[in-house]
């Protein structure tokens, strides 16, 4: 599959993170041309000077792992990393108020959203695919589009179970063309991506880029 280093953001999310990694991270971007690296929040700062002007999208996460924080922190996490530099912002949406059968979770992304498209940043929302039944996802699909969301990502990679190539056709499916989908989670090999991508996937979230270009037939 050609160019597909440009579906990848190169990820480091790992709760041992120090600043090697974000270099090597950037590093690695450079090398092999990915569209973007995502990175913890603590570490966007260091990662938008180390980046510089190369053509590469700063990714970070807003209530990561498990989103459940307060609405308020959320935004004003958001517009703090925005602030620092971050492009793009990968949510963590409200599984405790979805579950509930609360209204809540579009409220909030809406809010969110609008935070990042005054400032023409894109956002992305996590939804955990591997705590959602299928008509589950195909409902949530449906809030995200409608609170204004960029892209639907499946997954924090800290859940029992990542990407799934039937979970992202299910996605595509179910959302508008104008809404992408991040695949991520667990994605390691060239074959996973190619067929993520090939199932509707239009970003590719992994720690294992390198590995996934050096696996081009």
């Amino acid at each position: 599959m050609k160019n597909i280093e440009r579906y990848i953001e190169q990820t480091v999310l790992k709760a041992q993170t120090i600043d090697a990694d974000i270099e090597n991270l950037v590093k690695d971007a450079k090398q092999y041309g990915f569209v973007g690296i995502c990175v913890p929040p603590f570490w966007v700062k260091k990662a938008k000077r180390e980046i510089g002007d190369a053509n590469i999208q700063l990714v970070t996460v807003v209530g990561f792992p498990l989103g459940y924080n307060l609405t308020e922190a959320k935004i004003f996490e958001t517009e703090q990393l925005i602030k620092l530099g971050a492009d793009e912002i990968d949510v963590v949406w409200s599984l405790t108020a979805f579950k509930a059968g609360m209204n809540w979770p579009k409220i909030e992304l809406s809010r969110i959203a609008e935070v990042c498209h005054q400032q023409e940043r894109i956002l992305k929302v996590i939804i955990e695919t591997a705590y959602l039944s299928d008509n589950e996802i195909v409902e949530a699909c449906g809030i995200c589009a409608d609170a204004g969301a960029d892209f639907v990502k499946t997954s924090t990679g800290f859940a029992p179970e990542g990407a799934k190539e039937k979970h992202i056709r299910l996605m595509r499916a179910n959302l508008p063309s104008s809404v992408g989908i991040k695949a991520s989670g667990g994605i390691k090999t060239y074959e996973q991506a190619v067929g993520l991508i090939q199932a509707g996937a239009d970003r590719i979230g992994t720690s294992s880029g390198v590995q996934i270009v050096a696996g081009i037939q």
